[in-house]
């Protein structure tokens, strides 16, 4: 089956006269009947009964008339997207955020791509970093910020971009809250409540060599434990940049002794699109410490404790 032949029939359906239907297609008469004849050979049956007057669809034509129509329609939309992309008009770009890792961090490079691909179309998937890695490899996703990786997979590039402090992340209401710092004895008595998909609690853990926090709620969303946070129930150990919600406080731990880097990937190898080239070089190339503070003085802090994430 042509395409060509399609368009014929469609004509020919539209207008109800061959002479009429070959003017629209810009062809002779003679070759808009011969391609609708080996429409209906390809079919097996007729698709147009062909009188002087009373040209009209057969039951056939009638019952193949909007398959044909959507298939010509979406012939021609991929063809449109084909071109607009070739253009750069148009441009998908999938980013994966690991669950601890906020949206904000990645408007203004969003931003900065869009000022050269004004028809970007961008995807936000959230999902665990080793589901990340995944997706990179499987191609669903073009690039992912991920907190710290306990082993770099091989084929996955990948870039610092900067590190932030772990933060004690409560309510107002709690017996903590108007503390300007959290101090670590506070922490070995508090209720801390656990994200079971990562490794916040090993992190503190080994900084209480006698007596650890009681971890008595565990979840693998954000938002359930900060949730019960704001319900006074405990404290969420969290990077200073994870999204939380309005309701609850982050208030910095005595000598900010846990770390973590946030880092860019990507797929060794893998050709970039304008939009994937144009994203991970705003993504590299910008000031991060303008934004998240995470450099200078927290540095010093950092590094007189001595422990990283």
């Amino acid at each position: 089956m042509e395409l060509h032949q399609v368009r014929y029939f469609l004509a020919v359906a539209r207008t109800l006269n061959f002479t009429r239907a070959a003017e629209m297609c810009n062809v002779t008469q003679p070759a808009l009947t011969k391609g609708v004849q080996k429409l209906e050979q390809e079919l097996g049956g007729e698709l147009i009964y062909r009188e002087r007057q009373l040209t009209h669809l057969t039951d056939l034509g009638k019952a193949v008339l909007p398959m044909l129509e959507r298939a010509l329609a979406s012939t021609e939309a991929v063809r449109r997207q084909a071109w607009q992309f070739q253009k750069k008009e148009v441009a998908t770009l999938t980013i994966g955020l690991a669950p601890s890792i906020s949206a904000s961090l990645i408007v203004e490079p969003i931003a900065e791509v869009r000022k050269f691909v004004p028809g970007l179309h961008v995807e936000l998937r959230e999902e665990p970093q080793t589901r990340l890695v995944e997706l990179l490899l499987e191609g669903e996703v073009n690039v992912a910020l991920v907190g710290d990786l306990d082993e770099m997979p091989e084929r996955i590039d990948d870039w610092a971009l900067f590190e932030e402090r772990y933060v004690a992340v409560l309510s107002p209401s709690h017996e903590l809250a108007d503390r300007p710092v959290i101090a670590m004895d506070a922490l070995r008595e508090a209720n801390i409540l656990d994200r079971s998909y990562c490794d916040v609690a090993p992190k503190f853990q080994h900084l209480f060599p006698d007596a650890s926090p009681h971890w008595n709620y565990r979840s693998c969303r954000d938002l359930h434990l900060q949730h019960l946070a704001a319900a006074g129930l405990g404290i969420v150990l969290a990077p200073e940049h994870m999204p939380r919600l309005p309701s609850l406080k982050a208030l910095p731990i005595e000598g900010d002794p846990v770390w973590r880097e946030v880092r860019l990937l990507n797929v060794q190898g893998r050709r970039f699109s304008p939009a994937l080239d144009a994203f991970v070089k705003a993504v590299r190339l910008r000031d991060w410490s303008l934004h998240t503070g995470c450099q200078g003085e927290h540095h010093s802090a950092r590094d007189s404790v001595g422990v990283s994430a």
